[in-house]
């Protein structure tokens, strides 16, 4: 299998380069790379309609292009009138070509469908060089087809890097392409 993602070329030739430059690492192994992607969508109105989990889990492997997996329940809640078990959401975790394909569909595809797009926030960093943002509608995205959802819902993308701290994550992620609202170019 000779395929490179276009992202993934483009780290190797220029991304790692550039922050090994910026940060004055030693060896090329302290370059932070791309760990897995992690893409969540909580159904909260599965406890009336079971089928809205199915319709998720067929959206979001659409999307992400591989299975996801519906996520159940840990513990009942009475006043959501969820209990231990039930199905509740969907999940999906990318690596490797997956994970660079995805990303790539998300900056250059994806995000610029958003409406009234002005950035994503460069502040949703968790101290440890992951990044998370939510997405308040998976129509944004080509795969899926408008005339078949029935109810628009959002997701959460974790971006989960070896960078140790929040800026060394920064730098990669807006290598990458990553738009985030407060960059001055």
């Amino acid at each position: 299998m000779s395929y490179t993602p276009r992202l993934k070329k483009k780290y190797r030739e220029e991304i790692v380069p550039a922050l090994m430059e910026q940060f004055q690492y030693s060896s090329i192994m302290e370059v932070p790379r791309l760990v897995k992607v992690a893409i969540n969508q909580g159904v909260g109105a599965a406890t009336q309609d079971k089928k809205l989990v199915d319709n998720a889990v067929q959206e979001l492997s659409a999307i992400a292009g591989q299975r996801a997996v519906s996520t159940k329940a840990r513990k009942s809640v009475s006043n959501f009138k969820l209990r231990e078990g039930m199905p509740i959401g969907a999940r999906v975790t990318l690596r490797d070509i997956r994970m660079f394909e995805f990303l790539d569909r998300l900056i250059t595809v994806a995000l610029p469908r958003v409406r009234d797009f002005r950035g994503v926030n460069d502040k949703s960093f968790d101290g440890r060089g992951n990044y998370s943002m939510g997405i308040t509608e998976q129509i944004i995205f080509p795969e899926i087809e408008l005339d078949k959802v029935n109810k628009i819902t959002g997701m959460d993308v974790t971006i989960v890097t070896t960078a140790k701290t929040d800026a060394e994550a920064l730098a990669l992620l807006k290598l990458l392409g990553m738009p985030f609202k407060n960059q001055r170019n």
